[in-house]
């Protein structure tokens, strides 16, 4: 009876039973989708099919497809078109960008960075984390002409390291989890700022204004509270324009409309519960046993108020965040990897690809000046009492994360993309950060997950000496 009971409150219970499987099937398919650690092997399998093509006779056309293959319409005399190698790296990559604004203005509303002592920390170690890599690189490249990759091996990417952490699960401290978060958001606000201002050629200063001038009516949206997602989408549609036309890379518009997404829900969290008690007993008052459901229609209204007032009490930013998490961590980004990730390697010569100053400085500057830049300065602000180490967090922890920084794959890949035009030194880039990506992955995990060892047989000591006593 007690079980029942508990059955009366499940979410299944109200449902038809032919609808239960559907209910199920789809409960599973989101629990599959927002797995970090699933996006990361998707996305993971996406680069290295990539790379299998790129270097078989089954398409050797692969690499040339993705910008001799166009996408357009046609209105009258107006024609655009795009290749899909910028619709993907421009257009849907905007969209990724847009989650990166939306986490970015989460952590500065309800995340760590509200609490500026916490927020010292990761801001500080993420700085620290883009300067030295810079450095890193460009003392093997200062004279050789290549200088302007400096920003390739800045960026991580905040997919892999979240699902590389995810792989520990319940092992790792809440502290360390919040600590990567917030240093992972930092450092893509770094990389943008970066493409923004170092990798932008010929400026259109028109078009900038434009788009400037679009950012500024949804900002008004914002603060006039229009709360509805479709202004805010169409007015960053034709901000993607804006900026894209500009000559300022098109995934900054992503960010920009982002942040001006309200985050505050449209009703009074604390009346909700007591409104919902009130309608429902209305519903319930109003139900008619004996009337077929299409029948029940001052029944339904009052479910549909109490519909309508259940989307208005989720905020805009967490409606659009569920919405977009799907499509850009398994489909888009995994799309973005399958079509920058390959790499031509046959008929080149593999030794002057290894040894060329783009391939040594990308990943030294990845899987040296990147940890070693991201553990030295949290090291520092610890020790200069700046800030402190989370709950929970030690030095070891630290050490694990700071070698997971090195994981560039998206972001690093990204800016390559703009940094460099010829093939050849695309294509060393690429093969740094694979590698490099691939071997701080592979340390930081099992330094993370040697911690997490060690934590748990601290745990049962006190345990065994209990039994021993006895």
């Amino acid at each position: 009876m007690e079980k029942e009971n508990k059955n009366v409150h499940t979410t299944e219970s109200i449902f038809e039973p032919e609808v239960r499987k559907h209910h199920r099937r789809k409960k599973k398919l989101l629990e599959f989708t927002h797995s970090s650690t699933r996006a990361t092997m998707i996305m993971l399998g996406a680069a290295v099919l990539a790379l299998i093509i790129e270097n078989t006779p089954l398409l050797p056309t692969f690499g040339e497809f993705w910008n001799s293959f166009y996408l357009g319409i046609s209105i009258g005399s107006f024609e655009p078109h795009i290749s899909i190698g910028h619709f993907i790296n421009d257009f849907l990559m905007a969209l990724f960008f847009l989650v990166v604004g939306l986490e970015i203005k989460y952590e500065f509303t309800a995340g760590e960075l509200t609490n500026p002592r916490k927020a010292l920390l990761p801001i500080i170690a993420a700085v620290g984390g883009a300067v030295l890599p810079a450095l890193v690189y460009l003392a093997f490249n200062m004279g050789s002409g290549f200088e302007h990759g400096w920003g390739v091996p800045m960026a991580n990417d905040i997919a892999f390291c979240l699902g590389i952490l995810a792989l520990l699960g319940s092992r790792v401290p809440a502290g360390l989890r919040a600590f990567l978060s917030t240093l992972t958001i930092v450092d893509d606000m770094i990389a943008i700022l970066v493409i923004a201002v170092f990798y932008t050629a010929n400026l259109n200063v028109i078009w900038l204004a434009a788009g400037l001038a679009l950012f500024a009516v949804l900002i008004v949206l914002n603060r006039m509270h229009v709360y509805g997602l479709a202004p805010y989408l169409l007015i960053g549609l034709a901000l993607w324009v804006c900026i894209l036309l500009s000559g300022v890379h098109a995934t900054v518009a992503g960010v920009l409309v982002a942040l001006t997404i309200p985050a505050q829900s449209q009703v009074k969290l604390g009346r909700v519960n007591t409104w919902f008690e009130a309608k429902a007993q209305n519903a319930d008052e109003r139900y008619d046993p004996g009337q077929p459901d299409i029948a029940q229609k001052e029944y339904l209204e009052e479910v549909a108020q109490i519909g309508r007032v259940s989307r208005m009490t989720i905020p805009p930013i967490t409606q659009l965040d569920y919405f977009l998490h799907t499509p850009v961590y398994f489909v888009i980004l995994p799309l973005f990897a399958f079509a920058n990730a390959g790499v031509l390697l046959a008929g080149t010569d593999i030794l002057a690809l290894i040894m060329s100053p783009v391939t040594i400085g990308v990943f030294f500057g990845l899987l040296v000046g990147k940890p070693i830049g991201i553990f030295v300065a949290t090291w520092l602000t610890v020790k200069l009492k700046i800030s402190e180490l989370p709950d929970g967090v030690c030095w070891g922890h630290i050490l694990g994360v700071s070698i997971l920084g090195g994981v560039g794959f998206t972001m690093a890949i990204f800016v390559t993309n703009l940094a460099f035009t010829d093939p050849t030194t695309i294509a060393s880039a690429k093969i740094a950060i694979l590698a490099a990506s691939l071997v701080a992955g592979l340390i930081g995990f099992f330094i993370l997950r040697r911690e997490a060892l060690c934590a748990d047989c601290a745990d049962d000591e006190p345990e065994q000496l209990e039994t021993v006593a006895d």
